[in-house]
């Protein structure tokens, strides 16, 4: 009977925020709130566009038949802003940006279309989302796309844009990374019809669709898009600019992505010298982390060594020793010197890091110890220390809230759980974690993903432990499909699963 085949799951990308929206200037443009990716994106709750804080005018408290006056609406849509700028909190405002809409569509004369509406349909949807009823603001949203009429003009093209780019952000936020980018797509279809395609504010969009598919794990997409917004850049920007530093480091990431690891060297050395010109010193250590990661991938230690020693003295006089950046640099250099054989020196550095974690800076983020403690557990797995891996990815497991946002992470985080229960030999909760991340990834639109094949061969590999045969046939079976379309028959995470289902139906006997 054939061997069964354990595929160790690849690291999990993490997730944009949504304001509320300003009235919009004459041309469709869009400045990405994602940070750099070789930072890890983050993603926040919506936050007021104003940060002024005044007291909210008199809440008035319009019947629906008033909701047929035309001076209505502007005014409901004032009080929604209004409200929110005062922090008041989202609850008044929603029923203020609630009545606006119903106002604008009332007075909207038919067969034209109404900016006002679309505006107050935005605002709307952002409220929502700010309460996290992102489900909410989706029919919202949906509907505000429809009102503007491209061909009429550059407002309408952006009333268009606005709309597209802030439901893949909802999409996002819910987990729907296939939706998100559909969305995303379309917007900058609209932008460059407005605009044309050398427009510098295209380049910016192609760069957000661009991080878009480097978290759905289509490298090559994200590198065609990342080329566009180089050229685009270079015409409009001075040599050596912020901009183009920013997208040779997301060329960076895609290169190391695909194994091209001495383009990725030249993307990010590249980008160090434009942040060193424009006097960028933090980033310039953030990059040098970057370096030493592609150094390490090229086994070339010493100056790995080097480009974190670095970094860490930059981020240690900067922002203190105790700040994550610096936990981070110790994580890296625990990995390093793991992987070099010297393991009192990469338990010395976990322990360090650990102790930042454990009593973080004010300012510290659970997404950013949770990946903290994620990446140490990983040390700990290689060294043959699976229950000390298995606590720490608890913790980042319970620093984490169940939000739609965080499906893709926290699944991630189940599946590396599932692997320590099942070398642990805890079978039946092996089962249950990686059920729970199967589950996760399927409600996000994954479910085509060569991750999720990937955790579907490691639930069959704990049903066959449980002797729950035919279960784990039916998941070897829908993992080699997905793992043949976005691998091919070849690779070798495909193999293992020809291998599992083989040892599985020779025990079935067929």
């Amino acid at each position: 009977m054939p061997g069964l085949v354990s595929i160790k799951s690849p690291p999990d990308a993490p997730l944009l925020r949504i304001t509320v929206p300003e009235p919009p200037p004459q041309n469709p443009t869009r400045t990405p709130n994602r940070k750099p990716p070789s930072a890890s994106p983050s993603r926040s709750k919506a936050s007021p566009a104003r940060s002024a804080k005044k007291p909210p005018p008199d809440s008035p408290n319009p019947d629906d038949s008033s909701l047929d006056n035309p001076d209505l609406g502007p005014f409901l849509l004032k009080l929604a802003r209004d409200t929110i700028a005062s922090g008041e909190g989202p609850g008044k405002a929603l029923d203020y940006a609630i009545r606006a809409a119903k106002s604008f569509e009332r007075c909207a004369v038919e067969g034209e279309p109404s900016l006002d509406l679309a505006m107050s349909l935005h605002v709307l949807a952002a409220i929502y989302c700010s309460l996290g009823r992102f489900d909410e603001a989706v029919p919202v949203l949906e509907r505000a796309i429809q009102v503007p009429d491209v061909e009429r003009g550059p407002d309408h093209a952006l009333a268009a844009f606005s709309g597209d780019m802030q439901l893949g952000d909802t999409y996002s936020m819910l987990g729907q990374v296939e939706k998100s980018i559909g969305c995303y797509e379309e917007g900058l279809k609209i932008q460059i019809q407005a605009l044309g395609e050398t427009d510098a504010r295209v380049g910016e969009t192609c760069r957000y669709l661009a991080e878009a598919h480097v978290q759905a794990m289509q490298f090559d997409k994200a590198e065609e898009l990342c080329k566009k917004t180089l050229e685009i850049h270079r015409a409009h920007s001075e040599p050596a600019s912020l901009e183009e530093a920013a997208d040779r480091r997301l060329m960076a990431l895609v290169c190391e992505a695909k194994g091209d690891y001495e383009a990725a060297l030249e993307h990010l050395v590249l980008a160090s010298m434009a942040m060193i010109a424009n006097g960028q010193e933090n980033e310039v250590a953030a990059i040098d982390v970057s370096i030493g990661n592609i150094y390490m991938s090229l086994c070339r230690f010493d100056e790995a060594v080097f480009s974190y020693q670095k970094a860490l003295t930059v981020f240690k006089s900067s922002k203190g020793d105790n700040h994550p950046s610096v936990a981070s640099v110790f994580v890296r250099l625990a990995d390093l010197y793991h992987r070099t054989g010297k393991l009192r020196e990469s338990k010395s550095y976990c322990e360090n890091a650990l102790r930042i974690f454990a009593k973080p800076v004010p300012g510290t983020t659970a997404e950013e110890i949770a990946g903290g403690l994620t990446e140490i557990s990983a040390i700990y797995e290689s060294v043959d220390e699976p229950e000390e891996a298995l606590k720490l990815l608890q913790k980042a497991m319970k620093l984490l809230e169940d939000k739609p946002g965080q499906r893709s992470t926290i699944a991630g985080i189940e599946a590396r759980m599932g692997v320590m229960f099942y070398i642990l030999g805890r079978y039946e909760e092996a089962r249950n974690s990686f059920e729970s991340a199967v589950a996760k990834l399927r409600a996000s639109g994954e479910r085509k993903s060569a991750f999720f094949g990937v955790v579907l061969n490691q639930t069959g590999l704990a049903c066959v432990q449980l002797f729950k045969i035919d279960e784990a046939a039916e998941l070897f079976e829908e993992a080699r499909a997905i793992l043949e379309q976005e691998c091919g028959p070849c690779h070798q995470d495909t193999l293992g699963v020809y291998s599992n289902l083989a040892a599985t139906y020779d025990a079935m006997g067929r």
